[in-house]
């Protein structure tokens, strides 16, 4: 995009304050008049009203709810770009009806989630993050025995979800000689057995990579009936959605020993984690952070931009949010 002076600069609500910004800012702000709520002294309802009339265009994070009542205050606005590639925070149906395009981070993370999945998994079964604080608290060189850990090959792991983290986790887990088959709402031209229910799912693993949208439907999609029946040697990985799984039935079989492990870059209440969990050495803790890489987030700001620059010279966009 050209550089006229800052008048001239297309202007572009923020709300939410994506992460991104606090690395591309500057250079985001040479194309565009980022409206940002947190510089201004005015209250966020009354910087809403200031500018809600006129705006077009929006740039989101995750975390701001797009819902109708929130959408009645923008009037003009035709386009919502969200940094984030989830969209249980929008309200699509009613972006349409409006006839506000959305475009969102597509899959710019993932192979850096997939990555993450598989370092939950390793870490869980080989208890790295375990070893490191038997190391840090000194009980090494006390000849303290420490317990045995697995084996990451040969596990038979269920996918829940397979689309473009779900697969790229396959790949990756069948580098390690790992037994994939999947649970999603239909089945694919893949080489792995399909499950339509998870519990059953459940019952032919030994671990289950939760890797799918959070929808009505996968809320608490993971309940107690299907961690019993992953059984006492299972372990689970979550890198979608903290909700998908029913946090406290998960907390109760971890404590009771129903299921063996878990690693979680995400949770029900974030940034909320469970005090049970802070203390099991056989449970992985991550602050939702499994798409966070300097590589992604360059990724990213391009891919916002552009979305935007699209948009404001009336081209299509680079990742639009399509009717499934």
């Amino acid at each position: 995009m050209a550089e006229p002076n800052n008048k001239e600069l297309p202007e572009v609500i923020v709300l939410g304050i994506p992460w991104f910004l606090k690395f591309y800012g500057q250079q985001f702000s040479q194309n565009f008049k980022l409206l940002k709520p947190w510089e201004s002294s005015l209250p966020l309802e009354q910087f809403i009203t200031t500018h809600a009339q006129s705006v077009k265009a929006m740039l989101c994070s995750g975390g701001t709810r797009v819902n109708p009542s929130f959408l009645s205050q923008f009037p003009s606005l035709r386009v919502i770009v969200t940094t984030s590639a989830g969209l249980n925070h929008m309200d699509l149906s009613e972006c349409r009806r409006l006839g506000i395009s959305v475009a969102n981070a597509g899959t710019i993370f993932s192979e850096d989630v997939a990555d993450c999945a598989v370092g939950l998994l390793i870490d869980v079964l080989r208890k790295i993050t375990a070893a490191d604080g038997f190391v840090r608290n000194g009980l090494w060189p006390m000849n303290v025995v420490y317990p045995l850990s697995s084996k990451v090959g040969g596990r038979k792991v269920g996918l829940v979800g397979l689309g473009s983290i779900g697969l790229k986790v396959a790949k990756r887990l069948e580098a390690f000689g790992c037994i994939i088959s999947y649970q999603s709402r239909k089945k694919k031209p893949v080489p792995y057995p399909f499950y339509p229910d998870v519990h059953q799912l459940a019952t032919k693993c030994d671990v289950l990579v939760i890797c799918c949208a959070l929808t009505d439907q996968t809320r608490h999609l993971i309940n107690k009936e299907v961690l019993l029946a992953l059984g006492k040697e299972g372990i689970i990985i979550n890198i979608a959605r903290g909700p998908i799984i029913n946090e406290m039935e998960l907390v109760q079989c971890l404590m009771q020993g129903e299921i063996a492990g878990a690693g979680l870059d995400v949770f029900e209440n974030e940034p909320n984690v469970p005090e049970e969990l802070l203390s099991l050495d056989n449970v992985v803790l991550s602050p939702h952070v499994a798409y966070l890489t300097e590589e992604s987030f360059q990724d990213l700001y391009e891919l916002m931009s552009g979305n935007l620059e699209a948009f404001f010279f009336n081209k299509p966009l680079l990742s639009p949010v399509l009717d499934d």
